[in-house]
């Protein structure tokens, strides 16, 4: 098989999306196909020197720092690669890469971190946060979005077969594409973060600080029992704001890498995270750790998290909710190493048997000319006809 991989944007490699690409990429070594690149972004990293192939995107102003404004142009671009010399298409995709144009002697095989968040359920939310809600601004962003949805829903059709990296999105796979998706779940790290079971008597939160993690929520539910101990690890637009919120009992740290954050994931109480997550690597690291996980009960953390086993659920986002599930969570014992086995779960080597298999498996099918009623690729013509805008 002669492979290409496609992938949004490359300006970061400690994204879950370019984790994800880094382990196929081993699994399949390949040209990368991506909008844009960052050099300086991605210096000293795993993608540093690998064959990378970026579209006109990377040459508009300021695209490195400023990519998300070039959106309407986005579908363009990624329909501008020529991949006809391959034999497999392996996309990467929570933006536009599924929409990469494909001939019918390809097969072209979509890793979905998600469909277009903004663009479908979050369009209102990434709206306001943007100051795009009013006025003529709010009507020419909301006719670009309208776009990028019909684009994205007929861009479907050049997708053979659909992998989701959880239930959850494989359920926004089947509502807005009408197409069905193989879970498989993403890699995680899990040796990377070793079993610790000696804790000390503090809760931790990390994440990037934008509005839709709500580690605000956290900060203000730990403000509410100063006998508690919380450290926040972690930086964004958010920050200022939710420090104004913190008592004295919780401890900001800002960004910090892997080694600082392995350390402090290895010893807390047990890791609070209140964001909606399509599947959520920071809990499943904690988990691997040996630290149980106090989390929102919805989205792709409810298949990787095992309640009362490796962590509790809070049943809404709100400071009530998380007062309760903390109160729930310290009247229960957990086993570090019970915990530490629903990570392995979810492990590297997992992953790449799973994928593989199912690539190669696909393949096969495809090049033999296996296709009947019962499969994904005969179903795709008439599904992408049901696909509502």
């Amino acid at each position: 098989m002669k492979t290409a991989l496609i992938h949004d944007w490359l300006v970061s490699p400690f994204g879950g999306g370019e984790r994800y690409l880094q382990v196929v990429h081993e699994i399949y070594p390949s040209p990368i196909y991506t909008l844009l690149k960052s050099d300086e972004g991605l210096k000293g990293s795993y993608f540093a020197n690998k064959e990378i192939i970026s579209s006109f995107i990377q040459k508009l102003p300021r695209a490195e720092k400023k990519y998300r404004n070039y959106l309407p142009l986005f579908p363009l671009a990624i329909e501008q690669f020529d991949l006809g010399a391959y034999d497999l298409i392996l996309s990467s995709s929570h933006c536009v890469a599924k929409g990469a144009l494909t001939h019918h002697e390809q097969l072209h095989i979509c890793y979905c971190h998600t469909p277009i968040r903004y663009a479908w359920d979050l369009m209102n939310q990434y709206l306001e946060e943007s100051n795009l809600d009013k006025g003529i601004k709010g009507f020419l962003a909301r006719a670009v979005l309208h776009y990028i949805r019909n684009w994205d829903v007929r861009s479907a059709n050049s997708v053979d077969t659909f992998i989701a990296n959880s239930k959850f999105i494989a359920q926004r796979i089947q509502k807005i594409y009408r197409r069905d998706a193989k879970v498989i779940y993403p890699p995680v790290e899990t040796d990377s973060f070793p079993l610790f079971s000696k804790k000390e008597g503090y809760y931790l939160t990390a994440s990037r600080m934008v509005p839709y993690k709500r580690m605000d929520l956290i900060v203000e539910a730990f403000s509410a029992m100063p006998d508690k101990r919380l450290i926040v690890i972690g930086s964004g637009p958010d920050e200022k704001k939710i420090r104004e919120k913190a008592k004295s009992n919780i401890e900001f740290l800002g960004f910090q890498d892997d080694s600082v954050l392995r350390h402090y994931l290895q010893r807390a109480k047990g890791f609070v995270y209140a964001a909606l997550e399509d599947f959520g690597i920071l809990p499943v690291e904690a988990m691997a750790c040996g630290t149980p996980v106090i989390a929102y009960g919805r989205g792709g953390l409810t298949e990787t998290v095992s309640k009362n086993i490796s962590g509790v659920f809070f049943e809404e986002q709100s400071v009530a909710s998380i007062l309760r599930a903390i109160d729930d969570f310290e009247g229960r014992e957990f086993n570090s190493f019970q915990v530490r086995a629903q990570a392995e779960k979810f492990s590297r080597e997992r992953f790449v048997s799973e994928f593989r298999t199912f690539v190669e498996n696909q393949y096969s099918l495809f090049k033999n000319g296996a296709i009947n009623e019962n499969s994904d690729f005969s179903r795709r013509g008439r599904n992408s006809s049901m696909a509502a805008v």
